[in-house]
């Protein structure tokens, strides 16, 4: 083999190895998207983590009791994976009707004989807030509900904005 053939081998085995090592590195990469959405307890006022997909109110960590309810945390530094930075901003929960239509087109449950289904805008005066230290839920289509929800959303003093965190 000659010397030129030797090189070019060299070069190909080279790239192909290089191209092989981006690959699989692109492949074990966080693209960001996660299973998992962060939930609070209401009973044992902790924070846990449960499927994306779950309807609040679930079961929470300690019992049977469905007292698990959405939590959406921001971290107030800007550094979602900082877990001293995080707070939760909130705390969301749907009527029984709005959380039985939801399982029922999931095909994890039976809608109740006659009820009709409610639309995407009626759907928003069945989908409740509060923040972590109240106890009364408001609708998110309230005054007091979109309120809840911006609020977190205000930059600090030193202009950082507060960024939503995923598990």
């Amino acid at each position: 083999m000659e010397r030129r053939t030797r090189w070019q081998l060299i070069l190909a085995a080279v790239l192909l190895a290089g191209s092989l090592f981006l690959w699989f590195r692109w492949l074990g990469q966080d693209r960001g998207g996660t299973e998992r959405a962060f939930f609070y307890d209401l009973s044992e006022q902790q924070l846990f983590t449960a499927p994306r997909t779950a309807v609040p109110p679930i079961r929470g960590i300690n019992d049977d009791e469905e007292d698990g309810m959405r939590a959406v945390v921001v971290a107030t530094g800007g550094n979602p994976r900082d877990p001293a930075q995080r707070r939760i901003a909130y705390l969301e929960r749907y009527s029984e009707t709005l959380k039985r239509q939801f399982l029922a087109r999931r095909g994890e449950g039976p809608m109740a004989s006659g009820e009709a289904g409610i639309g995407r805008i009626a759907a928003q005066s069945h989908i409740f807030v509060r923040r972590i230290d109240q106890t009364e839920w408001y609708a998110v289509n309230t005054p007091e509900g979109e309120r809840i929800m911006t609020e977190w959303q205000k930059p600090a003093a030193d202009g950082t904005v507060p960024v939503v965190c995923v598990p």
